[in-house]
């Protein structure tokens, strides 16, 4: 099934960082799902490669969000927030995954 090879260098740089907010530890607990900061161009697959590769879990489906970056003023300059793409990654049922770093 997962004929497509990814080069490992690019993989390892499509995850930005995790989002740790409110409705990202709300979804985790509810669904299974981890959420992560991604670059603006990765695919769905790129993102379900990466996140098996980096922490060695199943992974069920991905979900993606582009988020507009706001205009915000500091003092009399204009300036923009950068657009964010989010990844909803949803892990097979039984599956963890450990992002504050500690061994298990």
């Amino acid at each position: 099934m997962n004929a497509v090879k990814f080069d490992e260098g690019r993989l390892m740089s499509v995850l930005v960082a995790p989002i740790v907010s409110e409705k990202a530890t709300m979804v985790a607990e509810k669904s299974n799902t981890v959420t992560f900061k991604v670059l603006q161009d990765a695919t769905k697959p790129e993102i379900k490669a990466a996140v098996q590769l980096m922490f060695k879990v199943e992974v069920k489906g991905v979900s993606v969000v582009n988020t507009k970056g706001k205009t915000k003023r500091f003092g009399k300059t204009i300036g923009r927030r950068d657009n964010v793409r989010k990844a909803y990654v949803t892990l097979q049922p039984g599956q963890e995954l450990n992002l504050s770093g500690e061994a298990a």
